[in-house]
C-alpha cells in the first residue's frame, strides 16, 4: 500500500542563467489557463504533481523570494496544501530538498524542477506505478535529449534499471537523462542521513555544490534499487536559459 504522496519543488535558484529579472523565475508568464488568464512556468509541474495524487507541496524557497507564496498562497486554488520552507543550506539541490524531511518522512515524494517543462500528463502517474510494481526505492522519468552537456544522463539495463548517472558529460554515447522522479520514505531517510555525513566538507569549502544526481548515484551504490520509465514520445524543455525559453515561448503562445 502506498504512502501518502507529497511534492517537493526545490525554488532556491538565484535563475542566473536568465539575466536579472523583476520576479523569481519559477513565476515566468508561459502560456494561458484555460480560462483564458496568464499560467507561469511552475504552474504545469504543479498540475503533473496534482495528477500524480499529490495532496501538499513544499516549495522550498530562499529568503527574498517571497513572490512565490505571495502568487500561489496557500494552495486552496489547486486544490492542494502548499508549504513554504527557507533553504539554509546553499549547497546544492539536495540540501535544498533536505529542508523538508521533518514534513515528509513517511510519505511517497513526487520530484521536479519548476523550470522544466515535461509532457505527458501522466509522467508521475505512470512513475508511481512503476515504484510499486518493483519495490523500487526511486524512479527516474527519462527523456531523450538533444544536449547531453546540460543534463543528468542516465544509463540503464534493459529491466529499466538504473545503473550510473553521468552529470552533464561533455560528449555523451548516452541518450536519456531524467528530469522527475518518484520515491519512498526509504531514499528520504538515507538522502537526510548522507547529507549530515557530508555536510562537513562543504562548510569548510572542500566541496562547492551536490547534484541530485550524486545522492542518487550513492543511492544506488549503496544497494538501492533504482528504476526508470522512458518516456521515448514525452518532451522536457528546460527554460531556465534564454535560448531554451525563447522556444517555450513559441511552443505555448
Amino acid at each position: 500500500m502506498m504512502q501518502e504522496v507529497a511534492g517537493i519543488i526545490p525554488a532556491a535558484g538565484l535563475g542566473s542563467r536568465l539575466g536579472q529579472m523583476p520576479f523569481s523565475k519559477e513565476l515566468f508568464p508561459l502560456g494561458f489557463k484555460a480560462e483564458g488568464t496568464p499560467k507561469v512556468v511552475s504552474e504545469y509541474l504543479l498540475e503533473l504533481m496534482r495528477e500524480g495524487g499529490a495532496e501538499q507541496v513544499c516549495f522550498i524557497v530562499r529568503s527574498g523570494k517571497w513572490d512565490i507564496p505571495g502568487y500561489f498562497g496557500d494552495g486552496s486554488n489547486y486544490n492542494m496544501a502548499f508549504a513554504y520552507l527557507l533553504m539554509n543550506r546553499p549547497y546544492g539541490t539536495p540540501f535544498s530538498v533536505d529542508q523538508a524531511y521533518s514534513f515528509v518522512k513517511g510519505k511517497t515524494i513526487v520530484f521536479g524542477f519548476p523550470d522544466i517543462l515535461v509532457e505527458p500528463a501522466d509522467v508521475f502517474t505512470q512513475l508511481l506505478v512503476k515504484l510499486q510494481e518493483t519495490n523500487a526505492t526511486i524512479v527516474l522519468g527519462l527523456f531523450e535529449v538533444e544536449h547531453p552537456h546540460k543534463w543528468d544522463m542516465v544509463e540503464t539495463d534493459k529491466a529499466g534499471n538504473v545503473k550510473t548517472i553521468v552529470p552533464k558529460p561533455e560528449s555523451s554515447d548516452l541518450t536519456m537523462a531524467w528530469c522527475l522522479a518518484v520515491w519512498s520514505p526509504e531514499f528520504t531517510e538515507f538522502m537526510h542521513q548522507d547529507l549530515q555525513q557530508i555536510e562537513p566538507q562543504f562548510i569548510v569549502g572542500e566541496r562547492k555544490e551536490l547534484p541530485m544526481g550524486a545522492v542518487i548515484q550513492a543511492a544506488i551504490e549503496n544497494g538501492m534499487i533504482v528504476q526508470s520509465v522512458c518516456f521515448t514520445g514525452g518532451s522536457c524543455l528546460d527554460v531556465g536559459t534564454p535560448e531554451d525559453l525563447k522556444k517555450a515561448i513559441k511552443r505555448l503562445t
